[in-house]
């Protein structure tokens, strides 16, 4: 990396936190390139030169934000785990970490959730990252005979719903730490490599008596 990268790199990470301010101050209100320039004390063509347009600081923020989880599920799935603990430690770091901002400042944790369902487009990416990452276990775990008779996606797409209030920040808000424990995890995840496959149909684990009704 040349210098003039570094100072642009600099540039970019001292303005980051000049949004994070804003956003602590005024809470999920749109930041403008103007609102930025302003805060920064600097002209918007001086702006141009870290950010070219508001797409590009949007990226960077959501970059920022998720940079920890990327990190552990980068760190996770290359490891040595053995595949039910690697998956365990997939999901269960992210949250802690995820509970770490939620205890810091809820407010701020709230106020980029609503930034990032107004620009849900940039977040999409980072979704499909975890997902992608996850995917890496599901065909490892495949390999040792776990999820018999079911597509990579099909696992994903099931092993996520079943996990989604640990993965979700809302859930943080209406369901709480005190109910959402790491330790209940471990048990879901159990019990996923345990009974997830496409021999457990619906229907065999449907008590008799039980009906679907409209």
């Amino acid at each position: 990396m040349t210098r003039g990268d570094t100072d642009i790199q600099s540039g970019r990470n001292a303005l980051l936190e000049v949004v994070d301010d804003l956003i602590r101050k005024r809470g999920p209100v749109d930041v403008s390139m103007t609102d930025l320039a302003a805060a920064a004390d600097m002209s918007t063509s001086v702006l141009s030169r870290y950010f070219e347009h508001k797409e590009a600081l949007l990226e960077a923020v959501a970059e920022r934000f998720f940079a920890e989880k990327v990190a552990i599920m980068v760190e996770v799935t290359e490891s040595d785990l053995p595949v039910e603990d690697k998956m365990y430690q997939y999901f269960a770091r992210r949250y802690l970490a995820m509970v770490q901002q939620f205890e810091r400042e809820p407010d701020v944790l709230r106020s980029y959730l609503e930034i990032g369902q107004q620009y849900f487009e940039v977040v999409r990416g980072y979704i499909d990252l975890g997902d992608h990452y996850l995917s890496l276990i599901v065909a490892e775990a495949m390999e040792q005979g776990y999820f018999e008779g079911l597509s990579i996606d099909e696992a994903v797409s099931l092993i996520n719903q079943m996990v989604q209030c640990y993965t979700n920040p809302d859930a943080l808000f209406y369901i709480g730490t005190r109910k959402l424990k790491v330790e209940k995890l471990e048990r879901v995840i159990a019990t996923i490599f345990r009974g997830l496959g496409a021999a457990t149909s619906p229907t065999q684990l449907r008590a008799p008596h039980m009906k679907i009704v409209s």
